[in-house]
Order: C-alpha cells, then structure tokens, then sequence
C-alpha cells in the first residue's frame, strides 16, 4: 500500500487561532474549575464548551444534534485535545454541560473568564457601554405554571426567563423572544457584562439594576455610557454613585425647551482644526449645568450638520405626503352628509388626529336639504399649516442633548462627551455579530429557556 493512500488531510481554517485564543484566555480551565471534571467521562466540560465556541465561530449554522459532523473533516484532536473524537460531541452530552453551567451561575463564570481577558491583554476599562436587543424564537416554551417541572430538574436560580411577546428589535412582533443586555469595553468591544431577560422587558425599568449589578460584581472605576433608556428620575437616583454619560429624552420638557431656545456656539476658527483632527468638524455645541432628578449634571445640546440636514429633509418629506393625505380628507368631509352640527364637528376632530402639520379648519357648517327633503348640514372646510409645529421640528432638527454627571472636578471636555457616545456602536457592533445569518445565536434550536441563556452566555 502507498504511503500516500494512508494519509488524511483535515482542515484548521481559522480555527486554530480561535481554539489558541480561548486556551490563551484559560476558558476550559475556568469551567473544569467551577464544573469539575469527572474521571468516567470522555471529554471535559470546558473541552465542550471550547468546542461550541469553535462551532459557533466556524461560521455554520446547525442544530446541537447536528453538531458532531462540523468536526468530521476538522483537526479535533489540535482544537480540543489528544483522543477527542466527534461522536463525543453529542446532543446529550452537550445539553447536560448546558444544564450545569446554568446550574452553576452563568455570571459567576462569565466574570471571571471576562477579569483573565482584561488582565491578559490590558484593556481599559475607562469607559464602558451597555445596550440591548432582542432574539426572536419560534415555538413553545415553558411558563410560570412549570414551576413544578423546574423544581424536579433542580435548576438554581430566581427563575428562568420568559420567552414571550414584547417590543421587537428585529421588526418581528408577532414572535416571541428574549432580550440580551450586553455591556462592553470601549477598548476592543470586549463584552464585559450579559445578562438574559423576558421577552417583554423594558430598557427603562432594568438599566439601572443593570449597571448597579455590575458594578457590584467588578470592581473599577468605569464610566458607563447608555442611550436615552437609562435616563429617568428613578435610575439616576439608582445610579448616583456612578459615572456616567448618557442621552436625554426629548419626552422631557426642560430638553425640549433648550433645543427649542438655545443657539449653539459657532465654532471658532482656531478650533476649526482641533475637531476636524478628530472627527468632529461637523457638530457644534453649547454647554451648560442643569439640575435633574436631584442630580446635579452637565447638559451638551450639540447640533449635528448631517443629521439636521437629514431631519430638516425627513420633515419635507412628511409635509408633501401630509398634503396629498389632507386633501383626500378635506374631499371627504366637504362631500359627507351630516345629521346634526356635533357629529359633523366630531369627523373633523377624528381627522385631524391623524395630521401632525397640518390642520382642516371648519370655516362654515351650512344647513340644507338632502334629496329626500331631509334636513342635514354640510361642512365648508379649508387645509391651513400648523406654524408652530413646524417651526418647532425645524428648530429641533439635528439637535440633541447628552448628559453626565462628571462635573467641577471630574469634568470632561465637551469633545471626549461627544465621542465617547458616538462609541455607543460598541455593543452594537456586538449585536450585529451575533445576530449575523452565519453565526449559530440567530436562531436558537434548543427546548428550554434555560438552555437559551447559556447559549446566549
């Protein structure tokens, strides 16, 4: 036999800088550590996590029962040890590592690999950035009345999620799904801090538990930056003891009247340079101390070129379609035939809450007689623009506001506020990864709203 019918060529691909990578960091050691690792068994629970990892970083989409035939044509035994053999990497075995992993504590075990990554590679940590969003699932899961079936399989925890119904981030309300809270480092994007919740969470009521849990659990002195979610009376009491950077709703009466009011500095010409150098030639700002929720902060109203160019186009947009839109109305009510003044009166106001610039103006109610010699009332009605809603969109076009509370000592430059949330992208960028078709969280095949937190973990 030919020395070359004897040889097999299996692939690494990127693989084996991911595979360097999570041995690097010490991921399967950390989890053999808190699982431990059982004489009788074939493969270590770090191993089938290493290898998830890998699978899910292999760029293919497959079902956990499928999973064992993504390493038939790869180097297992480089990627996860000496004697690993596909077969091992079965649903069974898979499930039952997802089982105690939950069991365990996905925080606790998530923390400590996050504390070796931030000490291996030095990140820094002076800034952080918490978002969420949304994972649609199909099918049924269990509820509240399985209370009795998760006391059976011992799972430790306050309860498992709920995957239910609740506002959708992938545009898909008729599914259910879960939310992912993700806080990560502006140095690398490195994910510091996840945390899985029901379906029907709001951003505004956990955001705040959020960053008060994680900084419970790691201790440094980060900046938190959130979007406008975080920003309510009752969070910022929550949060006072830290550092943060944030936007503020325009729902708040106090902004709306700053964007309306307040003019924005012109920029002078030996600063012209200093933002373009860093990126920043097309935004203007004025600052300014205000006093929200008991919370002595520093407001930046900053005017964005782009962005009010965009808006100030949107409203056009919005004007010319209300126009065609208030015609067809005004055709119908002139046309229309009324019994009585008031129900003519109340078709108008019906009409017009659904306009938001423009508004059809009664100008005469005129009585006369129908063909069948009834008497009846006709409306003389006329389209007028709404002046002072248009020119509140217009002033408000391209403005908004970002809040901190480092002020006095511990104030930052208007500059380092500005860039520092337009680095918000951070999670984003997160998200995207995760929700892209080619990696596996896109869409779960696992039962148990447990199991979809660890895969989520």
């Amino acid at each position: 036999m030919s020395y070359l019918e004897e040889i097999q060529v299996k692939n690494l691909d990127h693989l084996g800088i991911v595979a360097g990578l999570i041995d690097e960091i010490g991921i399967v050691k950390i989890i053999n550590n808190k699982l431990g690792i059982d004489v009788r068994e074939k493969i270590s629970a770090g191993t089938v996590v290493k290898s998830i990892l890998i699978n899910g970083l292999g760029f293919v989409s497959r079902p956990l029962y499928l999973f064992s035939q993504f390493f038939q044509d790869k180097a297992i035994e480089k990627l996860l040890g000496e004697r690993i053999k596909p077969d091992y990497l079965n649903d069974d075995k898979i499930g039952r590592v997802m089982d105690e992993l939950y069991k365990y504590g996905l925080n606790d075990i998530f923390i400590e690999v996050v504390l070796e990554v931030i000490k291996k590679f030095k990140i820094d940590l002076k800034y952080s950035h918490l978002d969420s969003t949304s994972f649609h699932l199909d099918g049924e899961y269990k509820r509240e009345e399985d209370k009795e079936k998760q006391e059976e399989e011992k799972i430790i925890k306050e309860r498992p999620i709920f995957i239910k119904k609740g506002y959708s981030r992938d545009h898909r309300p008729d599914l259910k799904q879960c939310v992912l809270d993700l806080i990560t480092s502006q140095d690398g994007d490195i994910p510091l801090f996840v945390r899985v919740g029901d379906g029907n969470e709001s951003d505004k009521a956990v955001f705040g538990k959020v960053l008060v849990e994680f900084k419970k659990q790691i201790k440094f002195d980060s900046i938190m930056v959130c979007d406008s979610a975080l920003y309510g009376q009752e969070n910022l009491q929550l949060i006072q003891h830290l550092k943060w950077i944030t936007r503020v709703p325009m729902t708040i009466k106090k902004a709306k009247e700053l964007v309306q009011n307040i003019e924005v500095e012109e920029v002078k010409d030996e600063d012209k340079e200093k933002r373009s150098d860093l990126n920043l030639e097309s935004y203007t700002w004025k600052e300014g101390i205000v006093t929200y929720g008991g919370i002595k902060q520093t407001w930046l109203i900053v005017l964005s070129e782009k962005r009010q160019k965009s808006d100030l186009e949107k409203l056009e947009k919005q004007l010319s379609q209300e126009e065609k839109k208030s015609q067809k109305f005004l055709k119908e009510i002139q046309s229309e035939e009324f019994e009585h003044p008031q129900a003519a009166r109340y078709k108008l106001k019906a009409i017009n809450k659904k306009l938001r610039l423009l508004e059809i103006k009664e100008v005469e109610l005129i009585e006369t007689y129908s063909k069948k010699k009834e008497k009846i009332y006709k409306m003389i009605s006329l389209i007028i623009k709404k002046d002072e809603e248009i020119s509140r969109k217009t002033k408000e076009a391209g403005k908004f506001i970002l809040a901190t509370n480092l002020v006095e000592e511990n104030k930052l430059e208007a500059s380092e506020i500005l860039i520092t949330y337009k680095n918000q992208q951070s999670t984003e960028r997160g998200f995207r990864f995760l929700k892209d078709p080619l990696f596996f969280t896109d869409s779960f095949f696992v039962e148990k709203p447990e199991r979809i937190e660890t895969m989520l973990f």
